[in-house]
C-alpha cells in the first residue's frame, strides 16, 4: 500500500509521561518510521517538556488557540496556522498560559526515540537541561 490513513475519531490520545499533556503519535499510528509526528493538545497552564534533539529537526504548526514557544531564550506568540523550525541541538518548549487550549501538530526528521521511561538519568540530563518536568518561568508555580 502506498499510504496510510488515520481518521480523527480513531486517533489514540494519551498523557505525556512526563507532563500529562494529551498527545497522539500520528507517525507510529499511520506506521511510518521516517519521521515523527505528534498532535499536542495543551489545555491552560500546561507545557510540553523543555528538550532539545541530538538529530531531529523538528516543525512546530500552531492548529488551534494561541501558541507559546521559547527557543532558547527568545520567546514567540503564534497564532494559528503559523509554523517555526528548530533545529538540533537548540532548547524549545511549547506552553499555554492562556485560557483556551492550544493544539499543535509537532513533525520532527529525522526520527528520534523519545521515551523518556527507557532513557538512562545521562540522556535524560543531556535531553532534559532543567529536567524533564521543568515549567516555564510563565507557568512556574
Amino acid at each position: 500500500m502506498s499510504y496510510s490513513y488515520v481518521p480523527a475519531a480513531d486517533a489514540f490520545w494519551r498523557p505525556s509521561n512526563q507532563m500529562g499533556v494529551l498527545n497522539t503519535d500520528l507517525a507510529k499510528q499511520l506506521g511510518t518510521s521516517v519521521f515523527g509526528a505528534r498532535l499536542w493538545r495543551l489545555t491552560p497552564g500546561q507545557a510540553s517538556t523543555k528538550h532539545r534533539h541530538q538529530q531531529q529537526t523538528e516543525l512546530y504548526v500552531l492548529l488551534e488557540g494561541t501558541g507559546r514557544i521559547r527557543v532558547e531564550g527568545e520567546l514567540l506568540t503564534l497564532a494559528p496556522l503559523s509554523a517555526v523550525t528548530v533545529d538540533p541541538p537548540t532548547v524549545r518548549q511549547i506552553f499555554n498560559d492562556t485560557d483556551s487550549d492550544a493544539l499543535w501538530l509537532v513533525v520532527g526528521a529525522p526520527a528520534e526515540a523519545a521515551n523518556t521511561l527507557e532513557m538512562t538519568p545521562e540522556k535524560l540530563a543531556e535531553l532534559y537541561p532543567d529536567g524533564p518536568k521543568a515549567l516555564p518561568p510563565e507557568l512556574a508555580r
